[in-house]
């Protein structure tokens, strides 16, 4: 475990291990809960398909493709859970290629009504 107070700001960096150097990440979804084996019923997004959700996310800059790195505030649920547990979903890209997941950042997608 990893403590901290409340509105601390906590830095993460998440790094991608190949032995190939034309690759990136990029974190697509990150969502935190009190319950680590339950991350559906009870959470908070920080970031989903790309979007920022949480005010105080934040991404930075690393000098690496292969290291994404992005910070956010601690904070409780409802004061009542000690521990907040994260789950975040990173996508692996071939560098520059700007079709890619990677290069497309936020991704809102739009139901349709399956009318004629």
């Amino acid at each position: 475990p990893y403590y901290v107070d409340l509105n601390q700001n906590l830095f993460l960096q998440a790094s991608l291990h190949s032995s190939d150097p034309n690759l990136m990440v990029f974190v697509d979804t990150c969502v935190a809960s009190p319950d680590p084996s339950n991350f559906r019923t009870l959470t908070y997004e920080l970031i989903r398909s790309g979007c920022v959700k949480d005010p105080t996310y934040s991404s930075y800059y690393s000098p690496y493709s292969n290291v994404a790195r992005f910070a956010f505030n601690a904070f409780s649920f409802v004061n009542r859970y000690s521990s907040v547990y994260l789950q975040c979903e990173l996508v692996v890209c071939r560098y520059n290629d700007y079709s890619s997941r990677c290069y497309q950042g936020c991704v809102s997608r739009f139901k349709r009504k399956a009318g004629s």
